[in-house]
């Protein structure tokens, strides 16, 4: 379990394999305190650390998480969103986020609005009715508020100390991004669904 909280900025630093993918990324991390098999959100995506070294560790990523989410798209210096599994006891400042990816969002619009960035989203079909006003979402493994939706579309303001320590200072219209809506909203839906 993560919390929406992004405490790294790494970058990809080789891509290797087919099929299954290892991605080996380089953090500020002091990775001699992340153990192999340890749970790393990269850009939303939990996965397991399986190598490391002074900075750097590895993931690997099966062909299932390449289909449904955007790490197939990644490239060599592309810059990530990272944060450790949370701890008992930890301060949960964002919301409670799984590292499960739901789908892939596409940036529509960004504008400014006074000293943050208006980000619009539009989302797949099947994932719009999850999406609520001042409800929770996980974009890139960042927890955010919802501001407004129409449809399939909603904003969220990013103010400049979140663009200055995510992925979403280099985000521009059509950038494609992970998303994962609030786990409550998943289950109220499931429960609210006629058999």
């Amino acid at each position: 379990m993560f919390t929406g909280i992004v405490t790294d900025l790494g970058e990809v630093l080789d891509i290797s394999g087919k099929g299954d993918v290892l991605f080996k990324i380089r953090t500020s991390f002091d990775v001699k305190q992340v153990p192999i098999g340890a749970s790393i959100a990269n850009n939303g995506v939990c996965l397991t650390v399986v190598d490391r070294g002074s900075d750097w560790f590895a993931v690997q990523a099966s062909a299932e998480t390449l289909d449904k989410t955007t790490l197939g798209g990644w490239k060599a210096g592309d810059r990530i969103n990272l944060e450790r599994a949370m701890c008992i006891g930890d301060e949960l400042g964002g919301h409670i986020v799984s590292g499960h990816v739901d789908g892939v969002a596409t940036v529509v619009a960004i504008r400014p609005e006074n000293e943050s960035l208006r980000f619009t989203f539009e989302v797949p079909e099947p994932l719009k009715r999850f999406v609520a006003p001042k409800g929770s979402v996980a974009i890139d493994g960042v927890s955010l508020t919802v501001n407004e939706v129409e449809g399939a579309r909603f904003g969220v303001n990013i103010i400049p100390h979140t663009r200055s320590v995510t992925a979403f200072g280099g985000y521009v219209v059509g950038s494609r991004v992970n998303m994962e809506i609030d786990m409550l909203a998943r289950y109220v839906a499931r429960l609210l669904e006629k058999d």
